[in-house]
């Protein structure tokens, strides 16, 4: 393929990508990142991704996109803006869902726009020559993107694109074509640490990596029971967390569009009711949830993470539903979280319901949580 070829087929890319809803595409080439390796095995081998089970195989297909494509010659990055404004919601007893998953999953319309534009390349090349990554398959997403000049990783470790700050969606088209490389924009967060200081749970070091172990977002999506150091620190997210976006400057001022197919599902997507959320079943969880990114890990996980945020809430009035879920859930996690959230709450009906419960749980570790919950009424 000569280098007119190759150069109108980039162009080609770019022009379905942007058609498509991206907000900026960038090229690099698809060499191996050696640095994004081994940064990878270090934060592995420190234990900052511990309940992913992450390993140094995984570190090096990340980084080596002939892993994901053989004869891998240059990497498409694609940034799709989601960001949409907040709606106020002073309501009591609500919580608060990361604005990514407000809407149906970002995996599909994501993979969608990458697979339309990676068959017209397909068919400007005359034979399959791309493979598509979306946050499903091992990529370093973000180091790729910031070598192609996208944007920079920040300080919170998500990337920063110019105009589009880091609610932004990225996705990659990994081709055997040679494309025309663009370069990085070589920036950084300089002195700013504004998004370290507002960590609640201290998961930013300040130095461009995370403790992931103690990251809202990751807290919210383990599949355990939370550490109960950590409960505390959770507030109200009972899905991922926006804090260390939202007060970082680029990305305050950046463009709040992304378009209507990012918006909330309904009103309560973006501040769910937490009583409701405690109550969730499977069937309700399927046709409510299952088709956003939280519908990835069950109904239990959302009515522990309910339990958690109504405990923060320090509302007396949540006492009688924490009541039913610690002695009726079917779920031995989420019985633990309720009484620990009990036990928070500290009033006398939610005191003689721990006691109440203590001898009838069969459970080993939501008695451990009761019996923790009141050590500090003994």
């Amino acid at each position: 393929m000569t280098a007119k070829e190759a150069v109108r087929i980039k162009q080609r890319a770019i022009g379905g990508a942007i058609a498509r809803g991206a907000g900026a595409v960038r090229v690099t080439s698809a060499r191996a990142d050696e640095a994004s390796r081994a940064r990878m095995e270090a934060a592995f081998r420190r234990g900052d991704f511990a309940t992913w089970r992450y390993d140094s195989s995984y570190a090096r297909r990340a980084a080596d996109p002939a892993a994901l494509l053989r004869g891998a010659r240059s990497v498409i990055c694609v940034a799709v803006p989601y960001a949409i404004p907040a709606r106020e919601d002073r309501t009591p007893l609500r919580g608060r869902v990361s604005n990514y998953a407000w809407s149906n999953d970002y995996h599909r319309r994501l993979n969608r726009l990458l697979h339309e534009v990676a068959a017209e390349i397909d068919d400007a090349a005359g034979s399959p020559v791309t493979a598509v990554a979306c946050d499903t398959r091992p990529l370093a997403e973000r180091a790729f993107a910031a070598r192609a000049g996208l944007g920079w990783i920040g300080k919170h470790t998500n990337l920063i694109a110019p105009d589009l700050g880091s609610f932004a969606f990225l996705g990659e088209i990994v081709t055997t074509i040679d494309l025309p490389p663009d370069p990085p924009l070589h920036k950084s967060c300089g002195s700013c640490k504004l998004c370290v200081d507002a960590c609640p749970t201290g998961a930013l070091r300040g130095d461009y990596t995370i403790d992931a172990n103690r990251c809202i977002s990751d807290l919210t999506q383990r599949t355990d029971g939370i550490p109960p150091a950590m409960r505390p620190l959770i507030g109200d997210w009972v899905w991922g967390c926006d804090i260390c976006q939202l007060v970082c400057p680029p990305t305050a001022r950046a463009s709040r569009g992304g378009g209507s197919e990012w918006a909330p599902i309904d009103p309560d997507s973006a501040r769910p009711a937490l009583l409701e959320l405690l109550g969730l079943r499977s069937g309700t969880f399927k046709r409510r949830y299952q088709k956003t990114a939280m519908g990835w890990r069950g109904a239990a996980v959302l009515r522990r993470n309910a339990a958690v945020a109504l405990g923060n809430a320090l509302d007396r009035s949540a006492v009688a539903a924490l009541t039913s879920t610690m002695e009726r859930d079917p779920h031995p996690m989420v019985r633990g979280h309720a009484a620990w959230a009990l036990g928070r709450i500290g009033s006398p009906g939610a005191v003689t319901a721990l006691q109440r419960r203590q001898g009838a749980e069969d459970d080993a570790g939501v008695r451990d949580e009761i019996r923790a919950a009141l050590e500090a009424f003994a």
